[in-house]
């Protein structure tokens, strides 16, 4: 499939479509918007059959933490996928409209977490639609299940601290994958504008075609090997809050790189601290 090391990881509509009834599958709607719109009530307007809704902030991120958006912990992830009707055998299926973008942290935080029967659907629910799939309205309730989290997956996760100590390691990629606006510092979305010193800029979305599904493996590698973000080094992806950053995370997985962290606290913590040090400029 498309050349991908990994295509366990991406769920074809085909192979969706012919799984709906599984008892054993769980289709998750991860559409969350940053404009004004409401996930939730893109998801009750339509959504796959037999989809939960998810929101990323609320049940995929730790509520009280400080930056926004950490990884949340054992507990709250035992119990949040216990109320979807996910168990440890569940196979998960997550799925937005923009790609995987907000879907990609659902296979972040169940990955961390040992759980390695999540696949993200590619092409998403735009790709169901404009093959003509079905679709259901209002709300899905699943029968409660019995999750249990795996110990965390220390080697997919870099904390604030961790990364300043490796900035001058020639081993380290580090990559900023959010809009050049925000790269440069033109676009101040912290108490300081600019990056991560030594990040390569490599935008999150160009990983997709433009109809929302991966582009082939020869592709993504192509594009990071041509900017030093070789197989060999110890890659860090980094956005504003760990959104984008699983994402980037997600599209190297597929292709087989197999040292890839992701610093979940972003922009938010790295910009918002006074005592880590930054860069400007194009």
């Amino acid at each position: 499939m498309a050349g991908y090391a990994h295509p366990e990881l991406l769920a074809e509509t085909d192979w969706l479509a012919a799984h709906l009834n599984d008892p054993k599958l769980r289709i998750v709607d991860c559409r969350y918007y940053y404009d004004g719109r409401v996930g939730r009530d893109a998801y009750r307007e339509g959504h796959i059959p037999g989809a939960v809704y998810m929101a990323h902030p609320i049940d995929l991120s730790d509520p009280t933490a400080t930056p926004p958006n950490l990884v949340p912990g054992p507990e709250q992830v035992a119990a949040t996928m216990s109320r979807f009707g996910i168990d440890n055998d569940t196979v998960v299926v997550g799925y937005d409209d923009e790609g995987a973008h907000t879907a990609a942290r659902l296979w972040w935080v169940l990955t961390y977490y040992g759980h390695t029967k999540v696949k993200l659907l590619n092409g998403g629910i735009v790709k169901w639609l404009a093959e003509g799939r079905p679709v259901e309205s209002g709300e899905v309730v699943p029968p409660l299940a019995v999750f249990r989290p795996g110990l965390p997956r220390t080697d997919m996760r870099v904390r604030g601290d961790e990364l300043r100590a490796e900035l001058n390691d020639p081993r380290l990629g580090l990559l900023d994958v959010r809009r050049a606006t925000e790269y440069s510092g033109a676009e101040v979305r912290a108490a300081r504008g600019g990056r991560i010193p030594g990040a390569i800029h490599l935008f999150w979305q160009d990983n997709l075609n433009p109809d929302w599904t991966f582009r082939n493996a020869d592709e993504i590698r192509a594009r990071h090997e041509a900017a030093g973000a070789t197989p060999d080094k110890n890659v860090v992806t980094y956005c504003q809050s760990g959104i984008r950053a699983s994402h980037a995370a997600f599209s190297l997985y597929l292709i087989g790189y197999e040292n890839v962290r992701m610093y979940d606290g972003s922009w938010n913590e790295w910009g918002n601290r006074g005592d880590l040090p930054i860069e400007t400029g194009g």
